[in-house]
């Protein structure tokens, strides 16, 4: 008798639906928390990733960081600030589009700890680079986390065409994945000003993804291509 089961695709599975409601139920909590003065951002200083040695640097941020998403823009015209959420739906978006896929083939345990690690190795990326090379600015954002769960697809599945607007033609998943690295490390090295990206996050959460997908694949070399 065969051993063979069939299982149906979660179209939502548990650990990705669960992560897009924590990470909005901490934004909305944002909202309400942050806004005292128009200036005073409280709940963001707390659980937002400071800098080693910054009076407000947590060890737990490198864990709480990767929930929380900017919630109000302050800007001269507009002291109050506007609410501001393209960050958390870029990153939920990411996250459902590639993570259901990932742990519908990995199942939800090594999903979660594929996630959560590769939000830890951001984390760890961005205060070492902010080290080295200076900086102190606090980071929030489940980017890092979601590059890892991207360059994981990639390589799982790396011939998958997929369509990015403005791109009017599909692209692979592979080569997205090499315009996305190259995107970040153009970033984080050219310092450009204004730009408050964390780009050497998003390249630490891809680094991570990667060598823990290596691992796991090292011996299905047909994954690659």
């Amino acid at each position: 008798m065969s051993n063979f089961r069939f299982t149906r695709s979660d179209r939502f599975p548990p650990v990705v639906k669960n992560l897009i409601i924590i990470n909005v139920l901490v934004w909305i909590a944002q909202l309400i928390y942050d806004k005292k003065d128009g200036l005073t951002m409280w709940l963001t200083q707390k659980i937002a990733l400071f800098p080693i040695g910054d009076p407000d640097f947590r060890p737990y941020q490198i864990a709480t960081h990767m929930f929380a998403h900017s919630s109000y823009v302050i800007s001269p015209g507009n002291p109050q600030g506007r609410i501001f959420f393209f960050h958390i739906l870029f990153n939920m978006f990411g996250l459902y589009m590639f993570g259901r896929i990932l742990e519908n083939v990995w199942g939800a345990k090594r999903f979660l700890f594929f996630y959560l690690a590769c939000g830890v190795g951001a984390a760890a990326a961005h205060l070492i680079m902010q080290y080295v090379m200076g900086g102190y600015s606090a980071a929030v954002g489940a980017s890092g986390a979601v590059m890892g769960v991207f360059i994981a697809f990639g390589y799982l599945f790396p011939n998958t065409e997929l369509m990015i607007i403005p791109i009017p033609v599909p692209i692979k998943a592979k080569w997205l994945v090499l315009i996305y690295v190259a995107i970040d490390l153009f970033g984080g090295l050219g310092q450009i000003s204004g730009d408050n990206i964390a780009h050497f996050a998003h390249l630490g959460g891809a680094l991570t993804g990667f060598l823990i997908v290596l691992y796991w694949n090292k011996t299905n070399r047909k994954t690659l291509y």
